[in-house]
């Protein structure tokens, strides 16, 4: 079975996040870039398919070649190859033709991603890619188990989780529960330092075209004043709820 886990490159979440350019980009100075949480999670399922089935794993990576310690580290993790599309990530239908791309010409059976990126949580990329090639998708996936060329799935609902049965090839977007946290690896110095020899190969970017364009950010209105009310302070507690933050 060959797998193709998409990596996206992301700011740790203890990151400071600042704009330039009149708030249009995403100032990167001083900011430590990670695998993306949920495509951590799909890279560590993988793994276990690799150690239980034979698997191969494939990590991909749209990005510019600042990228490649992030992918270097999910090598050191126990993926056996990386792929670079060298193209700047600035759209997410732009970048599920550059992931179909590589899908297509590399004939994986199973493709798994996050259901979506911590930094623009766009939540589109997975499904794009599933309706480009033309694979079967489940989105949410919180279980998976693979048997030959059948697949049983986990999801999550409102209010529960739904089983579903599936066939490859497919697209999974998984999240937390398609592995526990403590489950996660951490690259070891022997991981590492094989990580350097692996393969990582820089392809071309398949030049599409770009339907959205960021026009602005802006960040959080900064939180206002607390007011500590006494405990047995009820009537001005209720006042206070009433008369200024409204919300009875």
């Amino acid at each position: 079975m060959k797998i193709l886990v998409c990596i996206s490159h992301v700011p740790d979440t203890t990151s400071k996040i600042n704009f330039t350019d009149n708030d249009t980009k995403f100032d990167t100075n001083g900011v430590q870039f990670v695998i993306n949480p949920y495509d951590e999670f799909c890279l560590t399922r993988a793994m276990w398919f690799k150690e239980k089935q034979g698997a191969s794993i494939t990590v991909l990576n749209v990005g510019n070649a600042s990228t490649e310690p992030t992918l270097r580290k999910a090598l050191a993790i126990g993926a056996d190859d990386a792929i670079r599309v060298n193209a700047e990530p600035t759209d997410g239908l732009s970048v599920a033709k550059e992931i179909a791309a590589v899908v297509k010409n590399g004939g994986y059976d199973l493709v798994l991603a996050g259901r979506e990126s911590i930094d623009y949580n766009g939540g589109m990329v997975p499904g794009m890619v599933a309706s480009l090639v033309d694979y079967h998708f489940v989105n949410g996936c919180v279980g998976v188990e693979i048997d030959g060329n059948s697949a049983t799935l986990i999801r999550e609902i409102d209010g529960g989780n739904e089983t579903l049965s599936s066939t490859l090839p497919m697209v999974i977007a998984g999240q937390k529960g398609i592995v526990e946290e403590k489950d996660l690896r951490i690259p070891n110095m022997r991981g590492i330092m094989m990580a350097r020899q692996k393969p990582l190969q820089v392809v071309d970017s398949v030049a599409s075209e770009k339907a959205t364009e960021v026009q602005s950010y802006q960040k959080p209105a900064p939180k206002g004043a607390v007011k500590l009310v006494a405990a047995d302070n009820i009537d001005e507690l209720i006042n206070l709820l009433h008369n200024e933050a409204k919300v009875i």
